[in-house]
């Protein structure tokens, strides 16, 4: 899926999934038939990529901050990118 906002393009053939909630729960993917993607475009931007499997509904791009993205991060289940290579960074030590 491809998105301009703002004069920037989204573009989830482009850029790297770096987190989701797509995963195998013994009978689907799908998360009550939807799903989130953590995305990282080449220059540096993060988005959302919000899917859907219900009538009525659309999938759709939403840009959000490095603060946010780092959240997502955290919240999502499954990390296709390590945190290091995800922001440039280590995570804080507690």
């Amino acid at each position: 899926m491809k998105r301009i906002v703002n004069g920037k393009v989204y573009d989830t053939d482009k850029s790297v999934c770096i987190a989701s909630n797509r995963y195998w729960d013994g009978h689907s993917f799908s998360r009550k038939g939807r799903n989130i993607y953590l995305f990282k475009t080449p220059k540096g931007n993060f988005f959302l990529y919000r899917t859907t499997q219900w009538q009525g509904e659309m999938n759709y791009i939403e840009p959000i901050s490095k603060e946010e993205a780092k959240e997502w991060y955290e919240e999502l289940p499954i990390h296709e990118v390590d945190y290091e290579i995800a922001f440039g960074e280590s995570p804080e030590e507690a």
